[in-house]
């Protein structure tokens, strides 16, 4: 495994991380510890998760797996998303910040986190309020660093140029979508987190599927993001499909899968310190761990980045499709 600054920050995570979106869903519980269990043993040791990814389980998950042998594991979760029906159970404020940090600390059975990530943009509460209320908890050692997600570029300069006025803790990390066939991050953030020192942490690295090759020929894998939403279809736009079809392609004469392939250009994208990829087998782990060494070659970046560069302009991948009527 090879290991990364997250940003500008002392914090070393592996290139490879794991996200955990599915466990308590998708894997249950008995598989998802053993998933955990062998992304540890094979080097990974960046594990991201949410407060609210299948309903608070995948916390609670990764807390048992790893109750006794929390050294050495970097885990990364998030709040700010709707954990209720009530008028503070959701955004960033002090009041929920405070409230999900404790209720995260006791899912994870653990008294600190590595990286407390705001899960997207509060328009509502006011950015300060946010930073003291993260830079306390820094201060507290329930939490060591902080990130943002779903964030733009000038909504973290914002963030960055608050911290810098107050003395208060900056974010050293941003996590968006980003892959071969979602590149719009290149625009604008990517040039901004390589002049302040953002960490990059790409979601959706292999577009749900698309990336991998499993949809091909209409194939419909049980388990999949396609059985198990109907309005993914919607993702499946040609042009996104076709970079899938060409990407299993040349996997398949550079002598490697197309999964590797995917992950491996985005670890050699600038800014980028982890690539989160999930799983929900023990044998994905093994896949995605054949791109942390493979080199790709300036004739082999060259090639991808020309074939997908349309996706730089195109809507994101991550955008919410419009429902099935």
């Amino acid at each position: 495994m090879r290991y990364r600054q997250l940003g500008n920050s002392g914090l070393k995570v592996s290139v490879l991380g794991l996200g955990t979106n599915a466990f308590g869903g998708r894997a249950d519980k008995e598989t998802s510890i053993r998933v955990l269990h062998h992304a540890v043993d094979s080097g990974i040791n960046f594990i991201d998760t949410a407060n609210i990814y299948t309903g608070t389980k995948s916390e609670e998950i990764i807390g048992e797996a790893f109750e006794g042998r929390r050294q050495g594991v970097i885990l990364a979760t998030k709040a700010g998303m709707k954990m209720g029906d009530g008028p503070n159970e959701s955004g960033s404020s002090r009041q929920h910040l405070m409230d999900q940090v404790e209720a995260s600390l006791r899912r994870l059975r653990t008294d600190y986190i590595d990286l407390y990530q705001i899960h997207a943009f509060d328009p509502t509460t006011p950015l300060e309020e946010t930073l003291r209320t993260l830079d306390d908890l820094v201060r507290s050692g329930k939490v060591r660093y902080i990130g943002a997600s779903n964030y733009a570029a000038w909504q973290i300069m914002k963030s960055l140029s608050i911290s810098e006025k107050y003395g208060l803790t900056k974010y050293v990390s941003v996590q968006p979508g980003y892959s071969l066939v979602d590149r719009g991050i290149e625009r604008e953030l990517v040039p901004f987190c390589l002049d302040q020192g953002i960490g990059i942490i790409p979601y959706f690295p292999l577009a749900g599927g698309i990336l991998t090759g499993k949809y091909a020929g209409g194939q419909k894998p049980k388990g999949s993001l396609l059985d198990l939403n109907p309005n993914f279809e919607q993702r499946m736009d040609p042009a996104r499909m076709e970079i899938g079809e060409m990407v299993v392609q040349m996997a398949s004469d550079l002598g490697t899968t197309a999964t590797a392939l995917s992950l491996s250009w985005l670890m050699h994208q600038p800014a980028v310190s982890t690539v989160i990829s999930g799983a929900t087998r023990e044998a994905q782990i093994d896949s995605n761990v054949e791109a942390v060494d493979f080199e790709l070659s300036k004739e082999t970046l060259d090639a991808l980045d020309e074939a997908t560069e349309q996706f730089i302009y195109a809507p994101g991948f991550g955008s919410r499709p419009r429902q099935k009527k």
